[in-house]
C-alpha cells in the first residue's frame, strides 16, 4: 500500500486518508488482463464503450482559491484522461480573468463555460461569473443565480449533479474558502460511490469550507492541492474507474466470488449485519472502491488488510463509507451496530 498504518483521528462518519500516512513503496501496477480489482469492477480490458467514459473531477473554492486552483493545477500531469470542472465564488456584477490567470498554471486548455458546452479529457472548464451550473451526459449547462437566495451555494449545487450524472466516476475537491459550500455535495458524491478530496488547513488560506467537509465525514483524503493532483492521476489508473456504468457489474465465479465471501462474513462478525442480503454488484462496488482509497489491487490484499487493520473494518461497516446509498432499514441497523 502507499500509506503507512497509523491510528486517525476519530470522526463520526468517517476516518479520511491524510497526506502523511504514505510509505516508500508504491503498490505494483494491476495487471489489465489478470488483476482481481478487475473482477471486482467488472471489467475484464478495456472496451470501446469504456475507452469513451471518463472521470469528471469537480473542484470547488471561494476565498484563497486562485492560489490553491493554481497550485492543483501547476502539479496536474498533462494526460490524466479526466474532466476538471472548476466552481470559484465570485463577484456576481464583474467579468472573471479566473481563465487567463489559471492557463498560465497549466498547458492544458482552460475554457470559460458556455451553456450546453460538452467536456472533454484533459480539459479544464470555469464557471463563468453569476451562474449555477450542472452537468448530464457530458454536457455542461449554465442558469442564472438566485437573486434572492440569502445562500450561493455552487459548488453544492455542481457537486450534487455530477454524483447524480456520473455515480462512482464522480470526484469532488473542497478547496480554500470560508463557510460551508461543497460539504454537501461531496456527500452526496460519496453516496454514490464516488472520491472526495478537501484541502488540509495547514495550505489552505482560508480553512472555511475544507473543515466544514471533514467535520462531516465526507472525505476520503486531506492533502494539499500538489498532492491532490498527484492523488487524482494515480486513482485514475485504478481498476475501479474503469468501468462504465454501475449497473452493469456481475461477481465472476471461483476466487473473487470466495474473496467477497470472506468479506461479508468479516463484516458480519464485526457488526451482526449479513452483506449476503445486499444485491452482489453492490457488495463488490463498495469492495472495489475500499481497494482504490487504499491502494490495492488484488482482494486477497484488501481481506487481509481487513483482518489486520480494525480501523478499515470499522470503516467498512458504516454507511457513508462502504454501503451508501443504503435502504432506510439497512440504515438503522448500521447505526444500532456503531452504537
Amino acid at each position: 500500500m502507499a500509506r503507512k498504518s497509523t491510528t486517525p483521528k476519530p470522526a463520526k462518519a468517517h476516518t479520511p486518508l491524510r497526506a502523511e500516512n504514505r510509505n516508500s513503496n508504491p503498490s505494483p501496477e494491476p495487471s489489465r488482463s489478470t488483476s482481481v480489482a478487475d473482477e471486482v469492477s467488472g471489467v475484464s480490458g478495456p472496451t470501446p464503450e469504456a475507452a469513451a467514459s471518463f472521470p469528471v473531477v469537480g473542484i470547488g473554492a471561494s476565498a484563497g482559491g486562485l492560489e490553491a486552483f493554481t497550485a492543483l493545477l501547476t502539479a496536474l500531469p498533462a494526460d490524466t484522461g479526466m474532466v476538471f470542472v472548476l466552481i470559484q465564488h465570485m463577484d456576481p456584477h464583474h467579468q472573471s480573468v479566473l481563465t487567463s490567470l489559471l492557463q498560465r498554471a497549466t498547458v492544458l486548455p482552460v475554457q470559460e463555460v458556455t451553456d450546453g458546452m460538452s467536456v472533454e479529457p484533459n480539459h479544464i472548464y470555469v464557471i463563468p461569473p453569476n451562474s449555477l451550473m450542472s452537468v448530464s451526459r457530458g454536457v455542461l449547462a449554465l442558469s442564472p443565480r438566485n437573486q434572492h437566495s440569502i445562500k450561493n451555494l455552487p459548488i453544492d449545487h455542481f457537486f450534487q449533479a455530477l454524483a447524480e450524472d456520473l455515480g462512482s466516476r464522480a470526484i469532488g475537491v473542497v478547496l480554500s474558502g470560508t463557510a460551508s459550500d461543497g460539504t454537501q455535495g461531496l456527500r452526496a458524491i460519496k453516496e454514490r460511490g464516488g472520491v472526495t478530496f478537501a484541502q488540509d488547513k495547514e495550505s489552505a488560506q482560508y480553512p472555511g469550507m475544507p473543515l466544514s467537509a471533514i467535520a462531516a465525514g465526507c472525505v476520503d483524503f486531506i492533502l494539499p492541492p500538489g498532492r491532490i493532483a498527484i492523488e487524482l492521476a494515480r486513482i485514475n489508473g485504478h481498476p475501479y474507474f474503469r468501468s462504465v456504468h454501475d449497473d452493469e457489474f456481475s461477481l465472476p465465479e471461483g476466487a473473487v466470488r470466495d474473496g467477497i465471501g470472506a468479506v461479508c462474513r468479516l463484516l458480519k462478525t464485526a457488526t451482526g449485519v449479513d452483506f449476503h442480503l445486499y444485491k452482489p454488484t453492490t457488495i463488490g462496488r463498495r469492495v472495489a472502491r475500499r481497494m482504490a482509497l487504499r491502494k490495492l489491487s488484488a482482494l486477497q490484499e484488501y481481506l487481509q488488510l481487513l483482518t489486520e487493520d480494525r480501523t478499515e473494518l470499522n470503516l467498512c461497516t458504516r454507511t457513508s463509507s462502504f454501503m451508501s446509498p443504503a435502504s432506510s432499514a439497512i440504515r438503522k441497523a448500521f447505526r444500532r451496530c456503531s452504537d
